[in-house]
Protein backbone atom coordinates (compact mmCIF):
# COMPACT_ATOMS: atom_id res chain seq x y z
CA UNK A 1 0.00 0.00 0.00
CA UNK A 2 1.22 3.48 -0.81
CA UNK A 3 1.56 6.24 1.73
CA UNK A 4 -1.68 7.78 2.94
CA UNK A 5 -0.58 11.18 1.63
CA UNK A 6 1.09 12.82 -1.32
CA UNK A 7 3.46 15.67 -0.43
CA UNK A 8 6.00 17.59 -2.52
CA UNK A 9 8.32 20.54 -1.97
CA UNK A 10 8.65 23.72 -4.02
CA UNK A 11 10.83 26.82 -3.86
CA UNK A 12 7.76 29.02 -4.36
CA UNK A 13 6.32 31.06 -1.50
CA UNK A 14 3.19 29.85 0.25
CA UNK A 15 1.19 32.66 -1.36
CA UNK A 16 2.47 31.89 -4.87
CA UNK A 17 1.90 28.16 -4.36
CA UNK A 18 -1.70 28.74 -3.29
CA UNK A 19 -2.34 31.12 -6.21
CA UNK A 20 -0.84 28.69 -8.72
CA UNK A 21 -2.81 25.80 -7.22
CA UNK A 22 -6.03 27.77 -7.49
CA UNK A 23 -5.38 28.54 -11.16
CA UNK A 24 -4.47 24.96 -12.06
CA UNK A 25 -7.40 23.51 -10.12
CA UNK A 26 -9.81 25.80 -11.98
CA UNK A 27 -8.61 24.29 -15.27
CA UNK A 28 -9.94 20.93 -14.04
CA UNK A 29 -13.17 22.39 -12.59
CA UNK A 30 -12.02 22.20 -8.97
CA UNK A 31 -12.32 25.19 -6.71
CA UNK A 32 -11.02 26.24 -3.32
CA UNK A 33 -14.06 26.51 -1.07
CA UNK A 34 -12.23 27.60 2.02
CA UNK A 35 -8.75 28.64 3.07
CA UNK A 36 -7.99 28.03 6.74
CA UNK A 37 -4.74 29.47 8.05
CA UNK A 38 -4.18 27.40 11.20
CA UNK A 39 -1.23 29.48 12.37
CA UNK A 40 -3.35 32.64 12.33
CA UNK A 41 -6.19 31.01 14.27
CA UNK A 42 -3.73 29.81 16.91
CA UNK A 43 -2.23 33.30 17.13
CA UNK A 44 -5.75 34.70 17.77
CA UNK A 45 -5.88 32.35 20.77
CA UNK A 46 -2.49 33.51 22.05
CA UNK A 47 -0.60 30.45 20.82
CA UNK A 48 2.47 30.56 18.60
CA UNK A 49 2.57 27.99 15.83
CA UNK A 50 6.00 26.61 15.00
CA UNK A 51 5.24 26.99 11.28
CA UNK A 52 2.65 28.41 8.92
CA UNK A 53 0.06 25.84 7.87
CA UNK A 54 -2.78 26.60 5.45
CA UNK A 55 -5.53 24.08 4.76
CA UNK A 56 -7.41 24.39 1.48
CA UNK A 57 -10.82 22.75 1.11
CA UNK A 58 -10.98 21.68 -2.55
CA UNK A 59 -14.04 20.49 -4.44
CA UNK A 60 -15.32 19.60 -7.88
CA UNK A 61 -19.12 19.93 -7.53
CA UNK A 62 -19.93 17.34 -10.20
CA UNK A 63 -17.62 14.75 -8.63
CA UNK A 64 -18.95 15.47 -5.14
CA UNK A 65 -22.53 15.14 -6.35
CA UNK A 66 -21.78 11.81 -8.02
CA UNK A 67 -20.15 10.41 -4.90
CA UNK A 68 -22.99 11.57 -2.68
CA UNK A 69 -25.55 10.02 -5.01
CA UNK A 70 -23.74 6.68 -4.70
CA UNK A 71 -23.43 6.92 -0.92
CA UNK A 72 -24.30 9.93 1.25
CA UNK A 73 -21.78 8.70 3.83
CA UNK A 74 -19.08 9.89 1.41
CA UNK A 75 -19.86 13.34 2.82
CA UNK A 76 -17.65 12.41 5.78
CA UNK A 77 -14.67 12.73 3.43
CA UNK A 78 -15.71 15.77 1.42
CA UNK A 79 -14.38 18.19 0.41
CA UNK A 80 -10.80 17.12 -0.25
CA UNK A 81 -8.10 18.84 1.76
CA UNK A 82 -4.82 20.19 0.47
CA UNK A 83 -2.26 21.52 2.91
CA UNK A 84 0.38 24.15 2.18
CA UNK A 85 3.12 24.47 4.79
CA UNK A 86 6.02 26.86 5.11
CA UNK A 87 9.23 24.91 5.75
CA UNK A 88 12.09 27.39 6.10
CA UNK A 89 12.85 28.70 2.61
CA UNK A 90 10.70 26.01 0.98
CA UNK A 91 7.00 25.29 0.78
CA UNK A 92 5.41 21.86 1.06
CA UNK A 93 2.07 21.07 -0.51
CA UNK A 94 0.15 17.85 -0.24
CA UNK A 95 -3.06 16.01 0.40
CA UNK A 96 -4.43 12.93 2.06
CA UNK A 97 -5.04 10.48 -0.77
CA UNK A 98 -8.78 10.29 -1.51
CA UNK A 99 -8.33 6.57 -2.17
CA UNK A 100 -7.18 6.12 1.42
CA UNK A 101 -10.22 7.86 2.85
CA UNK A 102 -12.86 6.45 0.51
CA UNK A 103 -11.17 3.04 0.80
CA UNK A 104 -12.47 2.94 4.37
CA UNK A 105 -15.98 2.66 2.91
CA UNK A 106 -15.10 -0.53 0.99
CA UNK A 107 -17.26 0.28 -2.04
CA UNK A 108 -15.58 -0.52 -5.33
CA UNK A 109 -17.61 2.03 -7.30
CA UNK A 110 -16.50 4.85 -5.00
CA UNK A 111 -12.91 3.62 -5.01
CA UNK A 112 -12.67 4.13 -8.77
CA UNK A 113 -14.06 7.66 -8.53
CA UNK A 114 -11.65 8.45 -5.68
CA UNK A 115 -8.72 7.16 -7.74
CA UNK A 116 -9.69 9.44 -10.62
CA UNK A 117 -9.98 12.44 -8.30
CA UNK A 118 -6.70 11.61 -6.59
CA UNK A 119 -4.87 11.37 -9.91
CA UNK A 120 -6.28 14.72 -11.02
CA UNK A 121 -5.43 16.47 -7.76
CA UNK A 122 -1.89 15.10 -7.77
CA UNK A 123 -1.52 16.23 -11.36
CA UNK A 124 -2.70 19.70 -10.30
CA UNK A 125 -0.17 19.85 -7.47
CA UNK A 126 2.65 18.73 -9.75
CA UNK A 127 1.65 21.28 -12.39
CA UNK A 128 1.38 24.11 -9.85
CA UNK A 129 4.75 23.61 -8.22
Amino acid sequence: MSEYHYTVTTNKTVEQTIQDLENVLKEDKFGILWKFEIHKKLAEKGLNASKNITVLEVCNPEEAHGMLEKDPMASYFLPCKMVVTEEGDHTKVGLVRPTTLIGLMEQEGLNQVAKNIEDRLIHSIDKAI
